[in-house]
């Protein structure tokens, strides 16, 4: 595969990278002029940079940021590229290919204010979560450059089932060769830069609008919904939406689940030929 790449026009001496980046030219256009493509745009220099780390030009570990809108996909698409890589590095007996960090898990404890208000419900009526405040966001970039020099830290974790508790040192995180974050502001100022790769999920206003009231319907909101929806609209239109300018790669968040997990397989593949072809 890589060996195929370079055409026998090509007179000057080419480098592993420059095979591999020319095959990832190839694999992204294919891909963004594909019916129902999981691409709507792309930015040239991180075909650069994924060569670049695939090569291992580069050596240290990657960051990957991904950020949308309220019920855009996110999480679904980060769960299928954890549950792809996973795959692949437990066939090739990997260690330590990947770790989550949920950007959710830093929205500040506020379970006092829910028992005073009631319920989660009459909280969210007085409490604005859509908006980075809401969050310990420099505590989040805290802990990816940790994870990232090679520490093993201790990250938190938010219970979403209402009480808006945040269990602090929670969760053991190891460094790997993957950091991945998903969240709606993951990619807002206080954090971006903590990140070699970012990604946002472009979702169409009805597709996210049919997401949204499912979602509250299951967490229980009652007629706070429609209210929480208008304002994470407004607030998106604010805070999220203008990230997209940020973003290396821009994805559809309404694209088949199976073209996600189809692509990857496309650039693990560079992996696996480059240092597992026996």
């Amino acid at each position: 595969m890589i060996q195929n790449i370079a055409t026998s026009q090509v007179t000057k001496p080419t480098t592993l990278c420059d095979e591999i980046e020319r095959y990832l030219q190839k694999v992204f256009e294919a891909e963004l002029n594909a019916s129902g493509s999981i691409l709507v745009s792309y930015t040239p220099f991180v075909i650069k940079k994924i060569a670049a780390y695939l090569s291992g030009r580069i050596k240290m570990p990657a960051s990957i940021g991904i950020a949308g809108e309220t019920a855009s996909g996110k999480s679904t698409i980060t769960m299928d590229l954890i549950d792809t890589i996973e795959s692949f590095a437990a066939e090739f007996n990997i260690d330590d290919a990947i770790t989550r960090v949920n950007t959710d898990d830093y929205y500040y404890d506020r379970s006092e204010m829910v028992k005073a208000a009631g319920s989660f419900s009459e909280f969210a009526k007085n409490y604005d979560l859509d908006v980075p405040q809401a969050l310990e966001l420099e505590l989040m970039s805290k802990h990816i450059k940790e994870l990232l020099s090679g520490k093993i830290t201790y990250l938190p974790k938010y219970d979403m089932s209402g009480t808006a508790i945040r269990h602090d040192n929670y969760t053991l995180a190891k460094p790997s060769k993957i950091i991945i974050s998903e969240g709606l502001f993951t990619l807002t100022e206080k954090v971006k830069d903590a990140f070699n790769f970012k990604i946002y999920v472009d979702i169409a206003e009805h597709i996210k609008k049919e997401r949204f009231y499912v979602r509250a319907k299951e967490r229980d909101l009652g007629d706070s919904a429609d209210y929480i929806y208008k304002n994470a609209n407004e607030k998106a239109a604010v805070h999220i939406r203008p990230c997209k300018a940020y973003a290396d790669i821009v994805l559809s968040g309404s694209a088949d689940r199976i073209k996600y997990k189809n692509f990857l397989n496309r650039i693990i593949a560079v992996i696996q030929e480059v240092y597992f072809a026996e």
